[in-house]
């Protein structure tokens, strides 16, 4: 395979071409690093987690197929992967993840203590996180609590302490993945029953709309607690709202559970998750302002 060719091969193992998953880490790791820095977080730190939530984004994808080699080929949405498909090694994939890795760690190692510390529990849940749909019913948890790991490494960074709000912000993130991820399970709801993959899809069965609008729900009521707490705004407010109203629209999409509207509920979390962004950043840039 030519070296172009390889190259490609493994930009498609990382995701580069599907860049969804960086955006869902990415934003409620803005959530938490706009709180903690009360609307001006320093840039160096935020850039330094935008590149690693690339980083172990990518990452995390590689090991996700390495775990899932022998499947993939078997399920409809997947067996294109290079993995599965033949384009890249399995020793290729644990070289690139350990490439990976170790990129996201040294940018780790310009940060404080406490942010060092929490990040090797976040190396050690994209590690875990590919193999748990093997074990449980519940792997959309464990990767909530991955994904939603950002947050209090934002405060530690900006910070060097993890305050309650932090845990907050974090358990409603965790919330939030679990809807979605739901949603991207009903997708390959039918091929993960033939061949013995579990997910949340599966457990919660005929209930998939309900609980996943009942997540919805406890998420909000978290992220309202949250701006009560912080005393924040109209512009916050708003945000939650427009979020809300695509929360409503994803129930619309997702209610003959077909799986192309499924994908597309799914896809259309990017857009709920940066109007809450949205609604943070103006909130504070009104108050600094008025300030």
């Amino acid at each position: 395979m030519r070296i172009a060719e390889k190259l490609n091969a493994y930009g498609r193992l990382m995701r580069v071409d599907r860049p969804i998953g960086t955006y869902l880490v990415v934003w409620p790791m803005l959530w938490g690093l706009w709180i903690a820095g009360n609307g001006h977080p320093d840039a160096s730190i935020v850039v330094l987690f935008l590149m690693g939530a690339f980083l172990m984004r990518s990452a995390g994808c590689v090991i996700n197929d390495f775990a899932d080699r022998k499947i993939d080929g078997r399920v409809e949405r997947t067996r294109t992967r290079p993995l599965a498909a033949g384009e890249v090694r399995a020793r290729e994939a644990l070289l690139l993840f350990s490439g990976l890795g170790l990129s996201a760690f040294l940018l780790v190692l310009l940060m404080n203590r406490l942010t060092i510390e929490l990040a090797f529990a976040a190396l050690g849940l994209a590690v875990l996180y590919p193999f748990m749909k093997r074990f449980t019913n519940l792997p959309q948890v464990f990767l909530g609590v991955a994904f939603a790991w950002s947050i209090p490494m934002a405060f530690a960074a900006v910070s060097n302490h993890v305050p309650a709000i932090a845990w907050l912000l974090f358990a409603a993130t965790v919330l939030w993945v679990v809807a979605y991820d739901t949603m991207y399970a009903m997708v390959d709801r039918e091929d993960d029953l033939k061949i013995g993959v579990k997910s949340t899809a599966i457990l919660f069965g005929k209930h998939d709309r309900l609980i996943i609008g009942l997540l919805q729900l406890a998420m909000a009521g978290l992220l309202i607690a949250l701006g009560v707490m912080l005393e924040l705004g109209v512009f916050y407010a708003l945000g939650l709202l427009l979020a809300g109203g695509l929360g409503v629209y994803q129930q619309i999409l997702i209610r003959q559970r077909e799986r192309q509207a499924c994908f597309q509920a799914f896809l259309n979390n990017h857009y709920l998750g940066m109007l809450i962004f949205l609604g943070l950043f103006f909130d504070y840039a009104l108050d600094l302002t008025a300030g």
